[in-house]
């Protein structure tokens, strides 16, 4: 009868320019992918960017195992001088289209438009005249370029890419009324904490209006920077999930199949008589006939897929899986031997230390399940080809190293709880003590100036005291690259340590860290998570790892533990420090970036949300503080470590957030139009703006 066809997507650990692993996986998958991975950025520019994705694709026409597929690629395509980003579609050695985007990103961490030229001719195709290469494989001078979709001898395929998904007038809808009844997406859709619904439900609604397949794939991993890319590649058909791929896998290739009923999709649009009404008055697309069939002409016993339920992780789920799947693909990538971690014994190192934990337990259950591409690579790193991990404490002494550098300033719990932490975790745990680098470095200042700076309990100046807190920081910095590189030397192993940071997102925000001190480093795998979340994190390792050292650590009011103690006792608090909670400043951050309001904006937005626990006052010099204290710290931001990007408020300079790092911090036209609401407040008949 024909009305069956079977349908498969993949999620691919694609890496930017590695194209033998980029081919080797394509050839594994069989399936949509990207010939030469997702964040090439300025790479895009050189020719050789765009030849060496045609000599890829030459070698994928060209094999048995691309054979009676219809397959999907994405790669860059040069036409009349304007490169496009494209899906090129071939079948049997015979490209069939080659469809280029029509809807760039160019929001948040994507700069499409830097690179790319959107195709603006809606439902028109032109001749490509392809390389001498691909015509010497496919016998073809020319293949349509454009807005098309492929008409088979059973049904109808059209291609979204990307961003078209997530835009108010998706290519699909056109699409769907026009008669195509399986679309295509190979998507670059990053992680961020809590948004894998977001994506799932955009497509579920894509088939749910319009009736339809829809076929998803995205990229999986660390594509070479702070991005993951979550998987999570999906099928579904008239608003159900049928298939769900996993977001977090340390596995390079995931392919998902389903077998899914045409008829399924006609019956399901021909009862919905307001789809049909548009659909009757579309304009057509250009079709390009394909002389293949997806179904089979007796396939009435052929069984077909039911929907499934999504199933989604919490957010603390998340956050022990993402970045440590992304710390796995750093490190194998970076052919070092494994990480060091200044543990402090506070939360955010902590939680540092719980993810490249979790990431070890992956690495073990992977390996149990057979996966030899990690069994490899955990060999390689170890620098041991009989190595087999099974436990993943036992791994984590391999190839994690904490270190707790004490200073005098430092109190005996925090020495204990990192202690115990790394204990219970497995890492290979140093301890040493700072104050004679210290003493030297201050020893130095004072033989040249003449004076020697104080404490502020000991009646030194705020200037003084700041001094004396950041050579504390900044000593740790240097000693934790120092160990990193000669600790594995010392203790007769090979190879170098990646240095950890461990600086949460909200205390990047505010610029509560030494420039150049711990929080520099190599990479940071909590920077885009906030103290809020990581607290809920650190709840989660407790309960699900059975890491009871975190009771304490979860129970200590968080301090960096620079000034001096007071009879043994932490006298310094980061909340005080900072003039506001952490739970006030994810609220600062949301408002600023995700709402984008500025002083004026946000003090009316506060008085509002924070109107039974702060007075209009309160909050104006609440907002006036942030705002100075952001804008004064704001040049931080220029040298933060790269960092897991998890949330949409990150302030991360390098492409997500765009500012200035010089500012007026005095804010003098803002702040007066926020005290103008206090003389206007106070006439008896005014209102807030």
């Amino acid at each position: 009868m024909g009305r069956t066809v079977t349908v498969a997507t993949c999620a691919l650990n694609q890496w930017a320019l590695d194209f033998d692993g980029n081919l080797a996986r394509i050839f594994k998958s069989k399936g949509a992918a990207r010939l030469l991975g997702y964040g090439c950025s300025d790479h895009y520019y050189e020719s050789d960017t765009l030849l060496h994705s045609f000599e890829v694709l030459a070698k994928l026409l060209e094999s048995p195992a691309t054979q009676d597929i219809i397959c999907d690629v994405g790669m860059p395509v040069m036409c009349r001088n304007v490169r496009y980003n494209c899906r090129v579609i071939f079948l049997n050695k015979k490209i069939l289209l080659i469809r280029p985007k029509m809807i760039l990103a160019n929001a948040g961490n994507y700069r499409e438009l830097r690179w790319f030229t959107p195709w603006s001719r809606a439902r028109r195709v032109e001749e490509y005249f392809l390389p001498r290469m691909i015509q010497e494989v496919t016998g073809q001078e020319t293949v349509p370029f454009g807005d098309a979709v492929l008409a088979t001898k059973d049904t109808c395929l059209g291609s979204e890419i990307c961003e078209e998904l997530w835009a108010p007038n998706s290519p699909h809808i056109e699409m769907g009324l026009d008669g195509v009844e399986i679309f295509t997406n190979s998507s670059g859709s990053h992680h961020v904490l809590r948004k894998a619904h977001t994506r799932v439900d955009l497509v579920n609604s894509a088939t749910a209006k319009n009736g339809g397949i829809y076929i998803l794939a995205n990229q999986k991993g660390c594509d070479g920077d702070r991005l993951y890319y979550d998987g999570c590649a999906m099928i579904s058909m008239n608003g159900d999930t049928i298939a769900q791929g996993s977001q977090f896998s340390l596995n390079d290739v995931e392919v998902l199949v389903a077998t899914l009923d045409l008829e399924d999709v006609r019956s399901y649009r021909a009862e919905i008589s307001s789809r049909n009404l548009v659909a009757s008055k579309v304009n057509s697309y250009p079709r390009i006939k394909v002389n293949f069939a997806l179904s089979c002409s007796d396939d009435v016993c052929v069984s077909t897929c039911e929907p499934i339920k999504w199933r989604y992780y919490s957010p603390e789920e998340e956050i022990s899986l993402g970045p440590a799947c992304w710390l796995w693909d750093y490190l194998r990538r970076s052919n070092q031997a494994g990480f060091l971690l200044p543990l402090s014994g506070g939360i955010d190192s902590s939680a540092t230390a719980c993810i490249v934990y979790s990431m070890c337990r992956q690495v073990c259950l992977a390996v149990k399940n057979g996966n030899q591409g990690v069994l490899a690579d955990v060999r390689r790193i170890v620098y041991d080809e009989t190595y087999t991990p099974t436990d993943s404490r036992e791994l984590c002494g391999r190839i994690f190293t904490t270190c707790y550098m004490a200073s005098k300033n430092s109190s005996q719990d925090t020495y204990n709880r990192a202690k115990l932490l790394a204990e219970q975790i497995g890492s290979y745990h140093v301890n040493l003590n700072i104050d004679v680098a210290v003493k030297a470095i201050v020893g130095i200042f004072r033989a040249v100036m003449g004076r020697s700076p104080q404490f502020r309990v000991y009646g030194g100046s705020s200037r003084e005291n700041l001094a004396l807190q950041n050579v504390q920081a900044r000593i740790r910095m240097v000693l934790a690259y120092l160990f990193a590189q000669l600790s594995h030397w010392a203790r007769g192993m090979p190879g170098g340590l990646l240095v950890l940071g461990s600086a949460n997102v909200d205390e990047s925000l505010r610029g509560y860290l030494t420039k150049y001190d711990c929080s520099s480093a190599d990479i940071n795998p909590i920077g885009g998570i906030s103290k809020t979340d990581l607290r809920c994190f650190i709840q989660y390792c407790m309960e699900n790892f059975q890491l009871t050292a975190l009771g304490s650590i979860m129970s200590a009011p968080p301090t960096a533990e620079l000034e001096p103690l007071a009879d043994g006792q932490v006298s310094q608090t980061d909340e005080e420090d900072m003039g506001m909670t952490y739970t006030e400043l994810s609220v600062y951050g949301k408002l600023r970036k995700i709402t984008k309001t500025g002083p004026y904006s946000m003090f009316c937005k506060l008085i509002n949300m924070w109107k039974e626990i702060f007075t209009p006052r309160e909050v104006a010099s609440k907002v006036k503080h942030f705002f100075r204290m952001y804008s004064v710290n704001r040049h931080k931001m220029t040298t933060l470590t790269p960092a897991y990007h998890a949330e949409n408020y990150s302030p991360e300079d390098n492409r997500f957030d765009l500012r200035p790092f010089l500012y007026n911090t005095a804010w003098t036209w803002q702040f007066r139009s926020i005290d103008e609401q206090f003389y206007d407040r106070d006439k008896p008949s005014s209102q807030c703006v």
